[in-house]
């Protein structure tokens, strides 16, 4: 079960959101490039980069800076955030970029969705970002009828190589993972799983970490390191990475 830190850009800066709201922002550094190495010299084998900006204007923002963070590690990269259409994801892919998490495309535009998953096999991760079970969309400022779970079935016969899952409510706000959700979402699936959001000390690691056997592949995590409630180090050392 890899631990993988967030970089959220806005702004060309490092911050983290409250339940993903544009104007709850806090800035925790000015150098996103730096913090990406840091991460990496902290043993980090995976980085996770939102492009707030880019989901908020609908458009990839952000490609410059985060080539320079690709070039500046060398651990394998997943962004998303206002990726749209396969002239983006290749962008992405060319600059390095390992993997490209789309989210609202999966809705609003199924086959081409279907499509970009067969032309980039291998490389499109899906964000199921949810609030109360129901897919958000357009940088989480549409809660739909969706349902998450049903989502999530879909996409696996869609040909995405994993699932990003983060529970709406507890993103940014240290309360600890949905586990129910979480156990729900990983019922549904065979896919590997990545879970975000509400993970906060060293015993929200632990008790996620049962979960590895049923396809939790993974702990996405923003503000706990930033705010130092969690150090990754040790969150590593009982992922067992």
């Amino acid at each position: 079960m890899v631990i993988i830190p967030a970089i959220d850009l806005r702004n060309g800066k490092c911050v983290r959101l409250l339940q993903g709201k544009e104007g709850t922002e806090t800035v925790f550094h000015d150098d996103p490039v730096s913090v990406a190495r840091l991460w990496e010299k902290m043993g980090a084998k995976r980085l996770h980069i939102v492009d707030l900006d880019g989901a908020f204007l609908k458009r990839p923002h952000h490609v410059d800076l985060i080539s320079q963070m690709v070039e500046a590690i060398s651990i394998p990269v997943q962004v998303g955030g206002g990726i749209r259409t396969a002239f983006d994801i290749e962008k992405y892919l060319k600059i390095g970029v390992k993997w490209v998490i789309l989210g609202t495309l999966a809705l609003e535009a199924r086959a081409e969705f279907q499509e970009i998953c067969r032309e980039f096999e291998g490389h499109i991760l899906l964000a199921i970002d949810a609030k109360d079970g129901k897919v958000a969309i357009q940088g989480w400022k549409n809660i739909t009828n969706k349902d998450a779970y049903e989502l999530a079935q879909e996409a696996e016969q869609m040909g995405v190589v994993g699932i990003n899952y983060t529970d709406i409510n507890r993103d940014g706000m240290e309360t600890g993972p949905n586990i129910s959700a979480l156990e729900k979402m990983l019922h549904k699936v065979n896919l590997p799983v990545y879970v975000a959001g509400g993970v906060a000390k060293i015993e929200d690691i632990k008790r996620l970490l049962p979960l590895e056997e049923m396809g939790l592949a993974g702990v996405i995590v923003g503000r706990a390191l930033y705010t130092g409630r969690l150090d990754l180090k040790e969150a590593m050392a009982i992922g067992g990475i």
